[in-house]
């Protein structure tokens, strides 16, 4: 592919996205015809009801989950083209994950939870060390790196969250109602925080809410209702 037409095209295009569940022999229409571009570096969140679709979205955009029908296209490329194998290579680098809860390991301390992933994807330690330190300092957690999530509060918890999706650096950055399990001002904390990165970092970011007055906060909306772009 030609590298200028890479460099101008969309980050991420969406083309006629349907996304049906089975469920008790009857079908669940989640997603209707969804299309949607992101450019590189763009803020971008999806707003919508509870059953709106949000959350199905952000796993296709995040290759958890398969469409039923339509395409995801990262730069051109339709990644659900891919085997299991690559797409998991090519979800683990390029895409990071933050969602309502945490879900760090109770049992390692912040620094080697931002580490795991990392470590996973085979990287030498030191490295590892060395990026999840680079990370924890950058989201304000340089003096809280060897308390363990329990010793941590909840605002603090999420930034680990945070710095752990992002330390292999990837390209997007998708949020599933970051801030839906934190008091007002700890919340806020972390949306200032999700804005720096993409500032400092140039990281594209895709959040999902059903929180109109933070939704508003963005240079872009989507707003989805039963399954479909409004």
């Amino acid at each position: 592919m030609d590298l200028r037409h890479r460099e101008v095209s969309p980050l991420i295009q969406v083309r006629g996205l349907h996304k049906v569940f089975k469920k008790e022999g009857a079908e669940i229409h989640a997603l209707k015809g969804i299309d949607i571009t992101v450019q590189r570096g763009e803020m971008v969140v999806i707003v919508g009801a509870s059953g709106a679709g949000k959350t199905t979205l952000l796993h296709i955009l995040g290759t958890l989950d398969r469409p039923s029908r339509g395409e995801v296209l990262y730069q051109g490329e339709d990644v659900f083209s891919r085997t299991e194998e690559s797409l998991a290579e090519f979800r683990n680098r390029e895409i990071g994950f933050v969602f309502q809860f945490h879900h760090l390991l109770p049992e390692f301390n912040a620094l080697e939870n931002t580490m795991m992933p990392a470590l996973i994807q085979g990287m030498d330690r030191k490295e590892a060390r060395e990026r999840a330190e680079e990370i924890l300092t950058e989201v304000g957690l340089k003096e809280r790196i060897w308390h363990k999530p329990g010793e941590l509060s909840g605002g603090e918890q999420q930034r680990v969250a945070v710095a752990r999706a992002l330390v292999l650096r990837p390209t997007i950055l998708l949020a599933d109602e970051p801030t839906g399990n934190l008091d007002s001002k700890t919340g806020e904390k972390i949306i200032q925080l999700i804005f720096s990165l993409n500032e400092s970092r140039g990281i594209t970011l895709v959040i999902v809410t059903h929180n109109e007055v933070l939704a508003r906060r963005f240079p872009r909306q989507i707003y989805l209702a039963d399954g479909r772009v409004i």
